[in-house]
């Protein structure tokens, strides 16, 4: 079941992290960039829940892959943020992303 995954379970609090993380941003935000990080975030476990209930590992894979092109647009985002919302503390969701990464890549390689 997928909410056994270790990785599902890091991407769930990362989603989290992220909507607090954005509700310091102003309220001009909300349609812009804070959306666009919170639709990001909450595709990487998504996208992990979907792939894994699938029960096929070439889709399995196949999500993977959109799940880890997910990270890189949380990540994109995150560095915006940064530049834009500098008095913010990004760092927890910094790393757990990049441990959320290194696994989507680890589970990637050991599937093919």
């Amino acid at each position: 079941m997928f909410k056994d995954l270790i990785v599902w379970q890091k991407s769930i609090e990362l989603a989290k992290i992220v909507y607090k993380i954005t509700a310091e941003f102003p309220k001009s935000e909300t349609y812009g960039l804070a959306s666009q990080m919170q639709r990001s975030a909450v595709s990487i476990p998504s996208n992990i829940a979907e792939g894994h209930s699938r029960n096929n590992r070439k889709e399995y894979l196949q999500f993977l892959g959109i799940t880890f092109g997910s990270c890189s647009e949380l990540e994109t985002q995150i560095i915006i943020a940064k530049a834009v919302y500098p008095n913010i503390d990004y760092s927890s969701a910094e790393s757990l992303l990049l441990e959320i990464q290194k696994m989507i890549a680890t589970i990637i390689h050991s599937l093919k």
